[in-house]
């Protein structure tokens, strides 16, 4: 997310951190940089000269040239001036009204929607509401079906839509079922087109007169940068939307997009999607974002993460294991599925500060297959074996590789990196080992 991005902006503020004072000649030729670099990222152009004069008219006062650091306060300025121009805070869904409250989801075909539609599914019965899910697109083939498929998956009642049935009618006779059946949310998938056409536009106004709805969000894929930008002011200029979901954020190395929409539409982007997973949806908060951005990661999400995708008790139980100097493979194999619970290794490497920043990192591709070939490997050990790796010698080694489908390399490199971990692990103070053990372990 946002690496080619980041990347430019690192050299040049490296260059501005090279020099002991500032002049008004360097900080130009700094922002100079920092321009291209915002058009390159597919920045909307209005967006980039805006942000720039707003920097410029901060970084040549007192506030930069009189500074001890004044590299580091022109980075500031940039972090508070992209947190601003992004929104400033996170903005929820607005789930008001009586009755059900009813979201509505816009957007072109191929954007994401009837996926983001489950995604929010699955958010909002973790909040304790009832949602159901409105099929609402009888053009798309298999769209009804796949929106009933995502359903079962995440466990929310879906409305029984036909393909000879009016997009209108769906919703209006979903309202009704919806209000029917108890349910405190109605997710509607509406149809889609290849291109902002008058006739989709139509059909959106007539449901959203229907349906009255609490929120109306358009769903936009943040890879194509402009044209999402351009598409998210037509929507808006048409419904007056609330807000905007950006998917596929996880492969949008430029970020033009959700640096641009809040400003261009005055419409807050809400949630992001980062991958394909149900659970893959994030809210977007643009203090966070902006860090990002700069390189300096984002430690409150990472805590976020952790916080629900740690298991409390068995943290407890790794606790007083780490006390008493047993950890073994078993909790070692227990670490790597609680990482995954998290989320992609690669995302969460890219939250911690500076990390982004070490090369050897940027030459290594996080692979998350690996985390599940080193619990193939641990599952086909004995239980001896996962408790006294000492143990482990070659002909074991070899039955090991075997029935885990790996090489006795890799079982090597396992039962050397758990050696490097446990010694680690002794060498933490006791004050310590609360945080360390609640919080996962460093891979």
């Amino acid at each position: 997310m946002f690496e080619n991005l980041t990347d430019k902006l690192n050299v040049a503020f490296k260059k501005l951190k090279g020099h002991g004072k500032l002049t008004e000649k360097n900080i130009e030729a700094g922002l100079k940089e920092v321009r291209l670099a915002l058009l390159e990222a597919d920045v909307h152009y209005k967006v980039a000269k805006n942000l720039i004069a707003a920097i410029r008219e901060r970084a040549v006062g007192q506030e930069v040239l009189g500074s001890l650091t004044p590299g580091q306060q022109v980075v500031k300025i940039v972090n508070e001036e992209l947190t601003q121009l992004m929104g400033s805070r996170h903005e929820g869904l607005c789930l008001a009204g009586s009755g059900p409250a009813v979201l509505m989801l816009v957007g072109l075909q191929g954007s994401g929607k009837t996926t983001t539609a489950g995604k929010l599914a699955k958010l909002l019965k973790g909040l304790h509401r009832k949602p159901y899910l409105v099929p609402a697109d009888p053009y798309r083939p298999a769209a009804i079906e796949q929106l009933k498929k995502i359903g079962d998956q995440v466990g929310a009642a879906v409305f029984p839509s036909t393909r000879d049935m009016d997009p209108v009618d769906i919703c209006r006779d979903a309202l009704l079922a919806g209000r029917q059946g108890d349910f405190d949310t109605l997710l509607i998938d509406t149809a889609g087109r290849l291109h902002v056409d008058e006739t989709l536009m139509t059909e959106l106004g007539r449901i959203k007169e229907i349906v009255h709805p609490s929120d109306i969000l358009l769903v936009a894929d943040a890879m194509t940068g402009q044209d999402a930008v351009n598409m998210a002011k037509a929507f808006n200029d048409a419904l007056d939307i609330g807000g905007v979901i950006l998917t596929k954020m996880e492969g949008d190395a430029r970020g033009g997009a959700a640096i641009s929409i809040k400003t261009i539409t005055s419409k807050p982007i809400k949630f992001i999607g980062v991958g394909e997973k149900l659970d893959a949806l994030e809210p977007f908060h643009p203090e966070r974002m902006a860090s990002r951005i700069l390189g300096m990661g984002d430690m409150l999400s990472l805590i976020e993460k952790a916080q629900m995708g740690i298991d409390e008790k068995k943290a407890r139980e790794l606790e007083k294991k780490l006390r008493r100097n047993e950890f073994t493979l078993e909790d070692f194999r227990d670490q790597m599925t609680q990482i995954r619970k998290m989320g992609s290794l690669e995302d969460l490497m890219g939250m911690i500060p500076g990390m982004g920043k070490l090369k050897q990192l940027k030459q290594f591709k996080a692979d998350d297959s690996e985390l599940v070939r080193i619990s193939a490997i641990i599952d086909s050990m004995t239980v001896g074996e996962r408790r006294n790796h000492s143990i482990m010698n070659a002909s074991r080694r070899r039955r090991i590789a075997r029935g885990s489908g790996t090489t006795v390399q890799d079982v090597n490199q396992l039962l050397k990196n758990y050696v490097q971990v446990n010694k680690m692990l002794k060498k933490i103070n006791k004050g310590g080992l609360r945080a360390f053990g609640r919080g996962g372990l460093p891979v």
